[in-house]
């Protein structure tokens, strides 16, 4: 919320303003009671925002903030003319020795902002007011940053001190404020204490100047690399105390993106001389195991944490997302790491009596051997049972006997009990009596074992309460399971619909009216359900799952319905296109012609009363542009498709096109087809109101229904062609589109933008080397004012055409080069030759760094 921001903007412009004499002589603003009050509420402002930098920097400018801050170092009883270098923090009252903190971290912060290159906005119509008030504001602005650098050493001196400080600070608040405004008399010296104010614990202190220490020695190693090595040790300390504080800190606010993108720098700058894992913290150890990709190295560090319980348990569990979400991203080989490090994290969370977490009951679902042997390796590395209490003991005992329980294989069950740890932990008592249990258990049937014939051949079997087996419905995506679950479902209560019990469960409208339809309870709840977990295991790409469903769902609906048997074999079809797209269509394999055929039959089916999902037609038409079968889409395509399916319609257009560019003459035929189709979906029409007066108002402005689809429907459709098929309608042939548009006020530009914005963001998704189509990302990142991402995207386009700056960069793709870059030698009589190789070497290190700071 800006609004509190510009209170102190307010509150202090009207305190700082001069006074006139009788003379008419400018006076100093006054030191009277309301100029105190404007400046007090100002800060109280910033209490209210818990003196977050991060906040005050984005919104008040350096002349205001400064005297803010000098404001605070006013009022918390800061000796003015001493030097902040020379006074001893650990001695100072707690709010006096953070109001110095806060000043040099910003003043530090500042000048690293400064160093950044800031685009200049377009300046307005000329007011000759304007003008002059920022021109003031520039001038004081420079002279604030000149006093800051001349103070830069002795500022980077005091946060140094104060990452020596073993103790923790306060900050004002308002009522700390409020209480230093009174009568002295009155406060009773309780400002003075060492609980007065907000607390800021030492480690969260320690990591805001780590970070802003670590960024200002990085800005002073382009002019002398030696002090890389500082801003190195700075950012993985920061990096340290992030892990050690956890995400529960609200004074703490690091990004760390950007740190890890100057971390990153750091290790090209200064690659590190000793990799002695001995010799660094666990901490340390993780991370660069994690950088490296030596994940089995993570999992025994974590092993021998569970018996020494130095890693914060935040810091495991951020290490486990981190592993999620890049096995998430497409990395499979990561899915057994992941279990791993979760095991890992499940024994120390027993261990020290916690709960066992969602994601271990989750990956532990489908048990197998290999899953328990790792299971009752790290129990047994885990735990010494000699020297252990009898609290790690019984607590380790608790979770191995409810993993029997929770187990319907018996074989598992008898790995675990007949373990030496499980034999050690466990009386013989408690043992006979876990095992009788587990033998007395009804008789289940093993599907993962027994060959199933036919989907109707499985028995049924009530044995559990209506919870725990809707809780196996929604984790299951074994059909047979699912229909033996729904059978017991049903068999325990009559007038429950199945198919609700999770609101994750979606089946497209066009198809749920005719499933819901259904009669018989069980058979609309089956139906229903095996086409909701088809649908998502597709959209996750977990595909053999998603067949499995799908095909139990086609044998079901086959024997009474042919509708849904239609519906099915399309979703099939769909799912096969998807499963080779994903697969080998990935290495450039061509699609078997079966499913091509197939493709085609669906194109051309005429079958009245079918439900169709329009993403099926859509993604059969990029199916057949994407393999190259423009022969089909523009000679051999039934008529009636071309008037009936506007996906048909454009695929034609986009293949002749592409077809006939060869040919110039001939492709501007084609070419102005398209063309036309695609500026009425990008035109808008007016719609008009006739007043009271007679007048004829405009009322707004609605996409135009003249167009074969909408702008949504074709963004959909762009993102699902394939690189041979974009690159085949840019820009390069720009000789064959119409020069001039007839209609040009009835085209919506801000929806063209948006169609090239979408377009070349897919583009590089799946190209993301083509310097082109980067530098193009940069210009319209440069045109929007998003500095910094055009930054990573022109030094992006520069790495990948000269070998991430080994080679120089051509000449169109850097017009001129981000001056300090191109500064002449010192020695400018050597030759030529020298000259260039010289700035040549000096461009690769700074643009290598830079890249480093932003990929």
């Amino acid at each position: 919320d800006p609004a509190p921001v510009q209170l102190i903007v307010q509150f202090l412009e009207q305190a700082s303003k001069p006074s006139v004499n009788e003379q008419n002589q400018v006076q100093p603003p006054p030191d009277n009671k309301r100029n105190r009050i404007l400046k007090l509420l100002a800060l109280k402002v910033a209490a209210h925002l818990k003196w977050d930098l991060d906040i005050l920097e984005k919104s008040l400018s350096v002349p205001v903030l400064n005297m803010l801050l000098n404001e605070l170092l006013c009022i918390s009883k800061v000796p003015a003319g001493t030097k902040h270098v020379d006074m001893d923090l650990a001695a100072l009252p707690p709010t006096t020795a953070m109001a110095i903190l806060l000043y040099n971290r910003w003043a530090i912060r500042t000048i690293v902002q400064s160093s950044f290159p800031v685009k200049q906005s377009k300046p307005g119509p000329p007011q000759l007011n304007v003008m002059n008030q920022m021109q003031q504001e520039k001038e004081l602005t420079e002279n604030i940053l000149k006093v800051l650098k001349e103070q830069a050493g002795d500022s980077i001196l005091v946060l140094e001190a104060a990452l020596k400080l073993n103790k923790d600070l306060y900050v004002h608040t308002m009522r700390t404020l409020d209480l230093l405004a009174m009568e002295p008399g009155m406060v009773n010296g309780e400002t003075d204490t060492s609980t007065a104010g907000l607390k800021i614990k030492t480690e969260e202190m320690q990591c805001q100047v780590c970070y802003d220490l670590g960024a200002v020695y990085f800005q002073q190693g382009s002019t002398n690399s030696a002090v890389y090595e500082n801003a190195r040790e700075k950012f993985f300390r920061t990096k340290e105390l992030i892990a050690e504080i956890g995400s529960l800190s609200l004074h703490c606010t690091i990004d760390e993106k950007r740190l890890a993108g100057y971390c990153q720098a750091c290790d090209v700058l200064v690659p590190s001389s000793d990799n002695n894992s001995q010799q660094l913290t666990p901490y340390s150890q993780v991370h660069i195991c994690l950088r490296s990709g030596s994940y089995q190295e993570v999992v025994q560090i974590f092993i021998e944490d569970n018996l020494t319980f130095t890693l914060p348990v935040q810091f495991r569990q951020s290490v486990l997302r981190e592993l999620f979400q890049k096995a998430q991203q497409g990395n499979e080989a990561l899915d057994e790491i992941c279990f791993k490090v979760c095991v890992c994290n499940t024994v120390r969370d027993i261990l020290e009596g916690r709960t066992i977490s969602v994601q271990f009951n989750q990956l532990f679902l489908r048990p197998n051997k290999e899953k328990i042997d790792f299971l009752l390796e790290v129990c047994s590395r885990s735990i010494n049972v000699e020297k252990a209490s009898d609290s790690l003991k019984g607590n380790m005992a608790a979770f191995l006997k409810n993993v029997c329980l929770g187990l319907e294989d018996l074989q598992y069950v008898f790995m675990i009990s007949s373990h030496e740890l499980f034999i050690t932990l466990l009386k013989d008592e408690e043992r006979k009596l876990l095992v009788d249990q587990m033998r007395k258990r009804s008789p289940r049937v093993n599907l993962c074992i027994k060959p199933v014939t036919s989907f109707y051949d499985i028995p049924a079997s009530a044995s559990v309460n209506i919870g725990q087996l809707e809780h196996q419905l929604i984790l299951s995506v074994d059909p047979w399971r699912i229909r033996q679950i729904l059978i017991e479902l049903h068999g325990m209560t009559s007038d429950r619909q199945f198919w609700t019990v999770s609101n994750k469960w979606e089946v497209p409208s066009v198809y749920s009216g005719v499933i819901l339809g259904i009669k018989d309870n069980l058979t609309r709840d089956l139906v229903y359900i095996l086409m909701a977990k088809g649908l998502h295991c597709s959209t996750v790409k977990d595909f053999p799952h998603a067949k499995q469903l799908f095909a139990a769902c086609l044998e079901l609906v086959t024997e009474f319905s042919p509708k849904l048997r239609q519906v099915m074999l399309n979703e099939m079809l769909l799912l096969d296109i998807h499963t080779h797209e994903a697969g080998m269509g990935q290495s450039g394999e061509r699609p078997p012609s079966d499913l091509i055929s197939r493709v085609r039959g669906y194109l051309e089916m005429r079958l009245p009363d079918i439900p169709l999902r329009q993403v099926v037609a859509e993604e059969c038409v990029a199916f057949m542009l994407n393999w190259r079968e423009n022969e089909y889409l523009t000679l051999q395509v039934p008529a009636f498709l071309l008037q009936s399916n506007p996906y048909v319609k454009l695929g034609q257009l986009l293949a002749a096109t592409c077809k006939e560019l060869p040919g110039p003459k001939e492709s501007r035929r084609t070419a102005k087809d398209l063309w036309e189709v695609i500026v009425q979906i990008c035109s808008v029409s007016n719609q008009h109101k006739r007043g009271n007066d007679g007048r004829v108002s405009l009322i707004k402005q609605r996409e135009s229904t003249l167009g074969i689809m909408y702008r949504s429907e074709l963004l959909s459709f762009i993102k699902k062609l394939r690189e041979d098929i974009v690159n085949d309608i840019t820009a390069e042939h720009i000789s064959i589109w119409p020069s001039s548009i007839p209609n040009l006020q009835s085209v919506d530009f801000e929806a063209v933008a948006i169609t090239v914005k979408e377009l070349v963001r897919y583009t590089l998704s799946i190209n993301p080397n083509n310097h082109a189509w980067l530098i193009i990302q940069a210009d319209i990142y440069f045109a929007t004012n998003q500095h910094s991402a055009a930054l990573h995207y022109y030094l992006q386009a520069g790495a990948v055409c000269s070998d991430f700056f080994n080679k120089a960069v051509p000449p169109d793709v850097y017009t001129d080069q981000i001056k300090a870059i191109g500064q002449t030698e010192l020695n400018a009589s050597n030759p030529e030759e020298v000259l260039q190789l010289a700035a040549q070497r000096r461009k690769k290190k700074f643009l290598q760094a830079m890249a480093k700071l932003y990929f």
